[in-house]
């Protein structure tokens, strides 16, 4: 029996397999898909999804894959300055999906998860010990089962959850466009008929992403190369270039009530699905994974719908007010946003709320203490890459045994930092805080 099945085989199954095979787990991820998609639908990488990546080894590859832009646009010259963040990556990544599946997949497999493609379950069932599986004539049985199969997910119709929401933009262009501008050009603009966003993947080849309020079909719809040069034109000015690939695609605001059904786990879009204002789509799924992940060998499974269902929740009012920005009607409305965006922007606190939420590093969990915080310390992204719980403890203090690694620092309190980045405890050690804390860790911490 393996510890955990996951399927989806997107960027958060394939993160989710990799922390449950690198704690030493036995895990497979089942994919329909015959072959990985070659196709990108997601761009951007933020920084805190970076910084997880960071301590597994992982962040400087994928940066070398793309074009890291330090400022967030938002509509036309109103955006979000990036470079003040608290963390070595205070921008954004723009790099194709297709860089992140197959890092994450490649990482999941050399750390000992089995990839299994062209398998479509069809069935689940769950008891006192563990869950089965079934696809066809065959089945799987495991001590847990994530469903990271998407939007339209067979394991959250298979375990019963709902997923209320609704439709907020209809027809949305996808397109991939080759364009006379500056490798590192993000775009954002409105017209009084939609909008269209450009994000650059830093070889000449940009991203569209555009609406026409005039022009609503069908997502089986073929998006034509009239339609791709209307939207370059009328809302950046720009002339038509090579399309090599394009879709459309309906944006739905969903969310599940539940992340877990007894032994079943939903992530990502398969948990929660927004607007791709903002770009925290496949973000705030890469971090469900790394919040799921240790919990899965480590114990302390409730906490996961605890800190995750409010993230998602958080990521479909900012992403759902930031699309009904761009999509305002009328010129009252166009001159109203502009007035907006220039009041908000001017405040300073206001400007640094923005982009520590839309990061990912203003994300906090509740808890006593210092718990939820991140712990940026020097050296423990290389520690947290072969460990699980680690301790930071200040220059001076006793050493404490049951943790795999130790790290030391000048000053502060000290640390009992969670495999994904986020501080489990803080204290004086001399006070005897630690072993307490060690003996409900002990699972994960050993």
């Amino acid at each position: 029996m393996d510890d955990v099945v996951v399927v989806g085989a997107g960027p958060t199954g394939c993160a989710v397999a990799g922390e449950v095979a690198r704690a030493g787990g036995r895990v497979v991820v089942l994919d329909r898909h015959a072959a990985p998609s070659p196709l990108s639908r997601a761009f951007g990488v933020h920084a805190r999804t970076l910084e997880l990546l960071d301590s597994r080894g992982l962040a400087d590859e994928l940066i070398a894959t793309g074009t890291p832009v330090g400022r967030l646009q938002l509509v036309g010259d109103a955006g979000i300055d990036l470079s003040g963040l608290p963390t070595r990556f205070p921008f954004v990544l723009m790099t194709p999906q297709v860089h992140v599946d197959r890092l994450l997949e490649r990482h999941a497999v050399d750390s000992g998860a089995r990839v299994e493609r062209g398998v479509t379950v069809t069935g689940l069932a769950q008891d006192d010990d563990g869950v089965t599986v079934l696809a066809g004539d065959r089945e799987w049985r495991a001590r847990y089962v994530v469903g990271a199969d998407g939007v339209r997910s067979t394991v959250r119709q298979l375990i019963g959850v709902p997923f209320p929401g609704r439709t907020v933009l209809s027809s949305v262009v996808l397109a991939d466009v080759r364009l006379p501008l500056d490798p590192g050009d993000l775009r954002v603009d409105v017209d009084e008929h939609g909008f269209g966003f450009l994000a650059p993947f830093g070889d000449g080849w940009f991203r569209l992403i555009g609406w026409d309020r005039r022009r609503q079909v069908g997502t089986d719809e073929p998006v034509g190369d009239e339609e791709v040069a209307g939207l370059l034109q009328r809302v950046f000015g720009l002339p038509m270039g090579e399309v090599r690939w394009s879709s459309r695609f309906a944006s739905d605001e969903r969310q599940a009530p539940a992340y877990r059904v007894g032994r079943v786990f939903l992530a990502g879009d398969a948990a929660h699905v927004h607007s791709p204002a903002g770009g925290q789509g496949m973000n705030t799924g890469i971090q469900d994974a790394f919040g799921l992940g240790w919990r899965l060998t480590g114990g302390g499974l409730d906490g996961y719908q605890r800190e995750r269902h409010p993230v998602g929740t958080a990521v479909l009012r900012s992403s759902g007010a930031l699309i009904r920005l761009m999509t305002v009607p009328g010129v009252r409305g166009r001159l109203l946003r502009a007035a907006v965006l220039r009041g908000l922007l001017r405040v300073p606190p206001v400007v640094r709320r923005g982009a520590g939420q839309l990061s990912g590093i203003d994300i906090r969990y509740p808890g006593p203490g210092l718990v939820g915080t991140r712990a940026v310390v020097p050296g423990l992204a290389q520690v947290q890459r072969t460990a699980g719980f680690v301790l930071v403890l200040p220059r001076g203090a006793a050493d404490v045994e049951g943790l795999p690694a130790v790290r030391r620092t000048d000053d502060g309190p000290g640390l009992l930092v969670r495999p994904d980045g986020y501080v489990a405890w803080a204290g004086d050690p001399a006070t005897g805080e630690w072993r307490a804390v060690l003996s409900r860790l002990a699972p994960a911490a050993g």
